[in-house]
């Protein structure tokens, strides 16, 4: 029998403004309750709810996780294969 694999994760690209407000990024604390959520979101790219727009771009998502106290604003590409971080806050 052929070993099982996990389900392929999407990887994670940021957008200029997100990449800008990781940087800005400085306690442990604060990287390890992000990573938790960028994990979270490239398992599932879908976890997050939608946020209502025009349809004219892609849809964005908004994944809150109330523990750690991270809210991701993003959008997955056509295949799922591609998170896009717009927005950060820790």
């Amino acid at each position: 029998m052929a070993p099982q694999h996990a389900p392929r994760r999407a990887r994670i690209a940021f957008s200029d403004s997100a990449a800008k407000q990781l940087e800005e990024l400085t306690t442990e604390h604060e990287i390890h309750a992000l990573d938790r959520t960028l994990v979270a979101i490239s398992v599932d790219p879908e976890i997050g709810e939608p946020i209502p727009g025009d349809g004219t771009r892609p849809e964005l998502r908004q994944y809150t996780d109330e523990f750690e106290r991270v809210r991701c604003v993003y959008y997955v590409s056509a295949l799922k294969t591609v998170v896009v971080v717009a927005y950060i806050e820790v």
